[in-house]
């Protein structure tokens, strides 16, 4: 683990009472409690048995500042900051958090499209930095991605079957014929017709382009794909016919997803389990059931109390997180979440979240969360909660 706050990685079993101010709200004017925070992160295992797909070990993507006339490095954007986790063969793991946590840099970085500056990537127990440029070409058979943007990840030169058929020409399928036979049986997986073959990307719409990048991740017939938010783009009615056609492309071909998405509520409904991520970190990690219902961490309390209520008239209770998420480039030490934390402001500002960087521990079978005062956070979220009404 590398980055702010790294010397406190090493302590172990590091302990503080703590005493809070009576909140005025009936509660008892003071409480004890005990941080903890374990030298390495406690990943829970993939459920199942066997060696997982892909294992994920302290995963560090750094971006150089370069400041000067000479372009000196004056500093780094710390994307992702040591992040572990694997996943199972025909797991669909889901991955949330704000915009600029670093969702997309890990999920490229997991297929090296942009090489991680430390840690490993394993998948089905090869080690993708020990692979030549050659072996690691032909790794990519294996690994394959679904884009955000499906207007701006397809090329408007060039026609759907050189699109999806680019890829398998560069993993050796010379023979035309073979290839536009590939392409075609790609588009009826689907959903799409064999003659849009001829049709460049402007033919169609947006939920078709997706549909389209779809197909080009599947042509190989991948292992794992990663899919970076690829329902945040279109519109409501087609993003269930997408997450449909997700689930039951994985049925019939036993793909492996890692699900990247802004929307809990997409998550919750396609996820085995659900890895939450804040500036770079990992921060929660647990089965999708679990952490909807028993969240561990404070941010994940906050972004499931920002989800909509389907009643409008309904009064829920909200956590509104104060300030603006740190810059990246210069992360607070200690909990990276403690300027915004609302449940440090509940437990009188303990000033272990400051110092110490906790790393992810185990809080239950198959839980685990990144917070010296985990044990305290659900007691704590009913009384911090502010009453918002549900009506527009």
């Amino acid at each position: 683990m590398t980055g702010a706050g790294s010397a406190g990685h090493e302590l172990r079993g590091v302990a503080m009472a703590v005493s809070a101010p009576s909140s005025g709200d009936g509660t008892a004017p003071a409480v004890s409690t005990t941080g903890t925070s374990p030298a390495r992160d406690e990943v829970p295992p993939a459920p199942g048995e066997g060696q997982p797909l892909v294992v994920v070990e302290d995963l560090v993507k750094y971006f150089p500042i370069l400041g000067g006339v000479l372009r000196r490095h004056v500093g780094d954007v710390k994307a992702v900051d040591g992040v572990s986790f694997s996943v199972r063969r025909g797991e669909v793991f889901g991955l949330v958090g704000e915009s600029g946590c670093g969702k997309t840099t890990l999920g490229r970085s997991l297929l090296y499209l942009q090489r991680p500056t430390s840690g490993r990537v394993e998948l089905e127990g090869q080690d993708l930095r020990t692979l030549k440029p050659e072996e690691l070409r032909r790794m990519r058979a294996r690994m394959q991605i679904i884009f955000q943007d499906p207007y701006g990840s397809l090329n408007p030169r060039m026609p759907v079957l050189d699109i999806i058929g680019e890829g398998l020409l560069a993993q050796g399928v010379k023979n035309s014929k073979e290839r536009t036979k590939r392409v075609e049986e790609s588009l009826e997986a689907v959903g799409l017709r064999r003659e849009y073959t001829r049709r460049y990307p402007h033919e169609f719409s947006g939920g078709q382009r997706q549909r389209i990048g779809i197909a080009r991740a599947l042509a190989l017939r991948p292992d794992f794909i990663v899919c970076d938010e690829p329902v945040s783009a279109l519109d409501v009615s087609i993003q269930s016919q997408i997450l449909n056609l997700l689930l039951d492309l994985r049925q019939d071909f036993g793909f492996t997803y890692l699900f990247i998405a802004h929307n809990l509520s997409v998550v919750q409904y396609i996820s085995d389990r659900v890895g939450v991520m804040y500036l770079g970190r990992m921060v929660e990690m647990a089965e999708v059931e679990e952490l909807y219902e028993h969240p561990r961490h404070p941010y994940t309390v906050a972004l499931l109390s920002a989800v909509p209520q389907v009643d409008p008239a309904r009064v829920r209770r909200r956590i509104v997180l104060k300030g603006d998420v740190p810059s990246p480039v210069n992360p607070p030490s200690g909990c990276h979440f403690h300027p915004r934390c609302w449940l440090r402001e509940r437990l009188g500002n303990p000033e272990i979240c400051a110092t110490v960087d906790p790393r992810l521990r185990l809080v239950g079978q198959g839980h685990a969360a990144a917070c010296h005062f985990a044990d305290r956070t659900q007691q704590e979220q009913e009384r911090a909660a502010i009453p918002i009404s549900g009506q527009v």
